[in-house]
């Protein structure tokens, strides 16, 4: 360990993954530094667009937190995933719809200010552009050199582990994985966020609400021909929107994946969403300041996300395509078991916590990464080795169901290091930890949702256990597929008051 005291970890990253590694790595005993190039704390700004946060993420912020209610003040509720097909007559239809979607909306920047604000200011070096790192000949040390952009002048900083949170480009990856390359995915996507709080009367807003009646509660997804696009309302009366276009791939400069557009560019791609979308959502992205073109990109799967003391999170370790809402609830769950691995192990075993948290983190992330493309070429049309190309005009109830967002592999799992930061009451003698799920999520979970679940760990998963009666029942694992049938049998416990 690198001096006295608390062991150190230096954070190369200071967006969402870093920022939230920073929580975990502080309430698990280690001191931090975040190195990030940005010159000072992106706050009070519209950097960004909008986010969904699924429960545990939820769960996870709020315990980060000295005052968990801040949460709330900064989010909107999505407890609807629709999927609608838009015709070539601008008339929409429902696909798909699940009305037990427990998701949180937020703005990017709304999120990683309330983070930031949360820890101490000394954590953040802003302006400083990471440049490289030195593995110690025994391995329990990383020096890292950083240029401080103001001045030129180049320090360095020893810790105990590196965790490198640099996105999806990751230089850190790249020194261990020389060949390691990203895969376009064959689109682009122009996002922007409305802004109406001083519009509020105008005929953009009322129409957008008349045509969507679920604004304000719902993620929408209008899938047309080859392509798709998705909205939802954040706080403070804004709509987030995005709009996915193939085409080859552009040049992308340096190491973001956000393109400058110009006014021309612009222009174009609204000639073209008026040719596509309803007249209401039309008028929406027309009247959006500022809209902005990412390329979306994917990776394959890595076969390991640690080397030494030296470990990946983030869009570093899984980079994805945005269809699962996945990039930023994978990048605070990956903080969150890579710090509780951290306090479990100590500061004298970082090899032996790295090994758990790749364990727990990779096989989850890996599958996430590829339903996520998978979900991305069903809606935009593309080719799929198994199935035709969708088209949400003709497509059959069962292939429609595929787009739902609760079809993600491991949607509702729970890794067993976070099980305390679940809620739980203490009934016979016994802890129980109620759900954080929504309630169409299993089959045999009744609807008034006051029956307790038992948790259960299996082959180093969590499964959820419905206590309802004394008949036998198949024990299901949170993502929602059989991994093994273990009969079990219990009591019939009704605990009314416990939703």
């Amino acid at each position: 360990m690198v001096g006295e005291g608390k062991p150190r970890a230096v954070i190369v990253g200071g967006s969402i993954a870093g920022i939230s590694t920073a929580h975990a790595l502080t309430l698990s005993g280690w001191n931090v530094i975040v190195l990030e190039k940005t010159n000072a704390p992106p706050t009070r700004s519209s950097t960004g667009a909008g986010l969904g946060l699924d429960p545990l993420s939820q769960r996870i912020i709020q315990s980060w937190l000295p005052q968990p209610q801040l949460f709330h003040n900064l989010t909107l509720p999505l407890t609807i995933d629709q999927n609608q097909a838009t015709d070539n007559e601008k008339v929409s239809r429902t696909l798909a719809r699940d009305e037990s979607f427990n998701f949180k909306a937020a703005h990017w920047a709304d999120l990683h200010g309330l983070l930031y604000n949360a820890l101490p200011s000394t954590v953040f070096l802003w302006g400083h552009l990471f440049l490289s790192f030195h593995v110690s000949d025994d391995k329990g040390s990383v020096k890292v050199k950083a240029k401080v952009l103001d001045t030129g002048t180049v320090i360095e900083i020893v810790g105990d582990l590196l965790v490198a949170a640099d996105g999806c480009f990751s230089s850190i990856r790249q020194k261990y994985l020389h060949d390691y390359k990203l895969r376009y995915s064959g689109y682009c996507a122009w996002r922007g966020v409305f802004d109406f709080s001083e519009t509020e009367t105008l005929e953009t807003v009322k129409g957008i609400r008349k045509a969507y009646p679920d604004i304000g509660k719902c993620l929408y997804s209008n899938l047309g021909s080859c392509t798709h696009s998705g909205f939802y309302e954040l706080l403070n009366k804004k709509l987030n929107w995005i709009w996915y276009v193939n085409q080859p791939e552009p040049e992308v400069k340096g190491t973001s994946v956000t393109m400058k557009v110009s006014s021309d560019m612009i222009q174009r791609m609204l000639q073209e969403a008026e040719k596509v979308w309803s007249p209401e959502f039309f008028k929406v992205m027309k009247e959006t300041k500022e809209p902005f073109l990412n390329v979306i990109y994917d990776g394959e799967p890595l076969g390991k996300i640690f080397w030494d003391h030296v470990v990946l999170v983030g869009d570093a370790a899984h980079p994805t395509t945005p269809h699962c809402l996945r990039s930023t609830n994978m990048s605070i769950l990956d903080a969150a078991v890579l710090g509780k691995c951290l306090e479990k192990f100590g500061a004298e075993k970082v090899g032996s916590a790295l090994e758990e948290y790749q364990l727990i983190r990779l096989h989850v992330t890996s599958k996430q990464v590829l339903h996520a493309r998978r979900l991305g070429c069903i809606k935009q049309g593309l080719v799929l080795p198994d199935r035709e190309p969708f088209n949400p005009n003709s497509a059959k109830k069962e292939d429609c169901e595929e787009l739902l967002q609760r079809n993600t592999p491991f949607f509702n799992y729970v890794p067993l290091l976070l099980a305390s930061i679940l809620p739980s009451i203490y009934f016979n003698g016994l802890v129980y930890f109620l759900p954080i799920l929504s309630s169409s999520s299993y089959d045999m979970y009744h609807t008034d949702r006051k029956f307790l679940f038992k948790l259960e760990s299996f082959n180093g998963l969590v499964y959820f256990l419905p206590i309802l009666s004394s008949s036998s029942y198949d024990m299901y694992h949170t993502d929602r597929k059989v991994k093994k049938i273990l009969r079990v049998k219990y009591l019939v416990t009704k605990c009314a008051g416990f939703a």
